[in-house]
């Protein structure tokens, strides 16, 4: 296992990746070899993307055992937890690594040329971050309007655009109209992580907040919306009004979809080509 370190890389036309991967039901690469190749010391230092690739999956409704088997493993008379990687989640890890490492920055090119919906919707991996923190903020905006009901909230459009008003200087009307989003667009669905990030953060602290106060009437939940909405914007170095709008966090998740089905055919023509040869 060590020598193949000397020689793994990703690099173009030189898929080095292929030679460590398995077979036992279907083709798999263990999560410990491709953690040395991604430049990670340790599994436990590497159990972060692994999970947050696993959350992904579990975001995109795709069947998570198909693609991370657990197994116990002995190296040297160490017993350690490892995973069973499936191509496709061999490139979510890689896709939530480290991208301050060199040998991830490769691994990431590798994997976005191998499938053809990546080349169309998916450009970085800050396109699969968004897919996570879009959930995030789905869960935390319906958390907040259980939170605003029990305050006395009684209208949620007035009480949402009161929380893009402060954070934004503008009415969520007017914010579309200043990013040329379509009135039809969930604004969530375009935004870049950054963007992203401050409204998770305006809905967590305006929940918080919420919670504290207790029952205080429609109008009043509708200032600390706006105020919170205030003190998020003021700790921004880059106001989110003049962040750029992305691709659609919609036709990411189905261009991530479609790229499992792309890399299961990249193994099945592997399979069928390798099993040819042996005839």
């Amino acid at each position: 296992m060590r020598e193949i370190d000397n020689i793994f890389h990703f690099e173009e036309n030189k898929p080095n990746f292929e030679t460590l991967s398995k077979q036992n039901g279907f083709t798999y690469w263990y999560a410990s070899d491709l953690m040395r190749h991604l430049g990670y010391a340790s599994i436990e230092a590497f159990n972060k993307p692994i999970q947050r690739a696993i959350a992904t999956c579990a975001t995109l409704n795709i069947e998570i055992m198909d693609n991370f088997v657990q197994e116990k493993r002995d190296e040297d008379g160490i017993f350690y937890t490892d995973y069973r990687l499936s191509r496709f989640a061999c490139y979510l890890v890689t896709m939530n690594a480290d991208t301050k490492k060199s040998e991830v920055a490769r691994a990431q090119a590798f994997f976005a040329t191998s499938a053809e919906a990546f080349r169309r919707f998916v450009e970085h991996s800050t396109d699969v971050e968004r897919v996570l923190v879009r959930e995030d903020i789905s869960t935390q905006e319906k958390s907040l309007g259980s939170v605003a009901k029990q305050s006395g909230v009684t209208d949620f459009g007035f009480f949402k655009d009161a929380g893009y008003r402060g954070l934004y200087n503008m009415s969520l009307k007017q914010i579309k109209q200043l990013k040329n989003i379509p009135t039809s667009t969930t604004i969530y669905d375009v935004m870049g992580e950054e963007e992203m990030a401050a409204n998770l953060f305006r809905l967590t602290q305006t929940k918080a907040t919420l919670k504290q106060v207790g029952e205080v009437g429609q109008r009043a939940a509708e200032q600390i919306a706006s105020k919170v909405g205030k003190t998020v914007r003021d700790t921004m170095v880059n106001k989110p009004e003049t962040l750029p709008t992305y691709e659609n966090i919609k036709k990411v998740k189905s261009a991530l979809k479609s790229s499992q089905k792309d890399f299961k055919k990249i193994d099945s023509k592997k399979n069928k080509s390798e099993n040819s040869e042996d005839l």
